[in-house]
């Protein structure tokens, strides 16, 4: 019986296994077996459409490609359009998203000239657009001509003074070139040291913006090769020979090649005998020199006050002025670094919400206290001549200068950070006993005489109790403990667990 029983499973074995190989074409057409088999025939086609609807992202239709037809901007006397300068399609394409439609002034006559690759002087303020215009020469200069550059080694060096100059040339820069795949790195001292190593080490950078101090630091470690760099651009030079940057200049300017050989633009906020002399050495013989009038244009659109006070009363004239007209977005301007400080403590000791912004302050938290100084969590801003130049901040309704400037030049940058961009400002400063002999020279700078009053009833309001300084660390005790001057007893001996009091020592 066994072996019968056992012959029967080996026949019903094979009759499976052949059934299973049978192809599906040579398959019976049973209708139970076609009923057995739908659900899984069903699965197999949900999933079939389910990859199909996936892998088919070309069905979804396609955005049609920008045009200069999405852009219009009508002709008008008097006025430059970007359309007029022939430029390429991906930069038209990024003035167009920033609402760029007419040149500024500097732009119209400068852009002309460095677009066909000739050298430039030009005499602008920051705020005049003059970023816009050397970025959309270098822009314009290497879609046209493209190469493939060394890691290290730049097609275009920008320098800057400051900091903060430098970090907005950067997103001004990544604004424009975001439709190209040209790259840009930051290269400036007190942070990001070996980020920024990082950055030149990973891939090819077409522009370097840089200060001269850190530049040439990674220069010296052979990070930064500048012997092929096409286009050379000098931003507030007036500015860099005032902070002895000079000489550091020169060592970056004689490792560019000869200035025959490559584009350079020169850029200053006042044009004095030792800026043309730098000018004319570093540029060739056939550059252009233009000279932009920012100052009358920032008269006509700025409201400027002043207050003859005292030292004394200073403070408190500018809290009332602060509290009684309940300004949002103030720069409050100081000549030094310790009186900043001070009033920072002070402000905030009256409740108001400030920021402080100097040379003294690490770079991380002055890009912390200007990001919050645009959003909106602070209302004042206690800066130095930091912030004088290279700040583009939206909606600045007062500038008060707490010290005038020694320099008249630097009264001008500084009121220039509001009415920017055609909107109107006010500017309000406050003259005491030794200040107040500036004011001539500022109005011979300006060209007309500025409106001097005494404060009002408002300003002289007595302040109100300020609240408690808040110590930064805990007050150190003055106890001090005597010394012990009787006999010392011996000590005890410590108890132990497993083996009990420890014997005393033998003598």
């Amino acid at each position: 019986m066994k072996q019968i029983l056992n012959f029967f499973k080996r026949l019903f074995k094979k009759k499976t296994t052949a059934e299973d190989t049978i192809p599906p074409s040579a398959a019976p057409t049973d209708a139970k077996k076609t009923t057995q088999s739908d659900p899984d025939i069903k699965h197999k086609q949900n999933i079939s459409k389910n990859t199909s609807i996936k892998q088919s992202p070309a069905s979804k239709p396609k955005k049609k490609p920008w045009s200069l037809n999405n852009f219009k901007v009508e002709p008008k006397e008097g006025e430059t359009r970007f359309h007029d300068l022939n430029l390429p399609l991906s930069i038209m394409h990024a003035i167009a998203d920033l609402k760029f439609i007419y040149c500024t002034p500097i732009q119209a006559q400068l852009l002309v000239h460095t677009l066909t690759g000739k050298d430039a002087t030009a005499k602008a303020q920051t705020g005049t657009g003059k970023s816009a215009s050397f970025i959309i020469t270098i822009l314009s200069a290497f879609l046209r001509k493209s190469f493939k550059n060394k890691k290290g080694a730049p097609r275009a060096l920008i320098l800057a003074p400051t900091r903060e100059l430098v970090h907005q040339i950067e997103k001004d820069f990544k604004d424009l070139a975001k439709y190209t795949h040209l790259r840009i790195v930051a290269i400036y001292g007190g942070t990001g040291y070996l980020k920024q190593q990082n950055q030149i080490k990973d891939r090819p950078v077409d522009v370097i913006v840089a200060t001269p101090g850190r530049l040439i630091d990674f220069m010296g470690k052979r990070l930064i090769d500048p012997s092929r760099v096409e286009i050379m651009i000098l931003d507030e030079a007036d500015r860099m020979l005032d902070m002895g940057f000079i000489p550091d200049v020169r060592k970056i300017i004689y490792k560019t090649p000869h200035k025959d050989k490559r584009q350079t633009l020169f850029f200053s906020a006042t044009l004095t005998d030792d800026v043309l002399r730098l000018a004319e050495s570093w540029t060739t013989k056939g550059a252009v020199q233009i000279e932009i009038a920012p100052d009358r244009a920032a008269a006509d659109s700025i409201n400027q006050i002043v207050y003859i006070t005292t030292e004394d009363d200073k403070f408190k004239n500018v809290y009332n002025l602060i509290v009684h007209e309940q300004l949002k977005r103030v720069l409050l301007f100081v000549n030094r670094k310790d009186t900043a400080k001070i009033l920072y403590s002070k402000f905030q000791r009256y409740g108001q919400n400030c920021g402080v912004l100097s040379g003294d302050v690490a770079q991380d938290k002055r890009f912390k206290v200007l990001e919050s100084f645009k959003n909106g969590r602070i209302n004042l801003l206690v800066a130095t001549d930091v912030a004088a130049r290279g700040l583009h901040i939206e909606n600045i309704s007062h500038v008060v200068n707490f010290d005038l400037p020694h320099e008249p030049e630097h009264y001008i940058h500084r009121i220039g950070r509001t009415g920017r961009a055609g909107s109107t400002g006010i500017s309000i400063s406050f003259a005491d006993e030794m200040s107040s002999f500036f004011i001539p020279k500022i109005e011979e700078v300006l060209g007309h005489k500025i409106d001097c009053e005494y404060p009002s009833e408002e300003l002289d309001k007595p302040l109100p109790k300020p609240m408690p300084a808040q110590p930064s660390s805990k007050p150190k005790s003055n106890y001090k403990r005597k010394p012990y001057k009787g006999k010392r007893r011996p000590c005890k001996p410590k108890y132990h667990k497993r083996t009990g009091p420890r014997k005393p020592p033998v003598k």
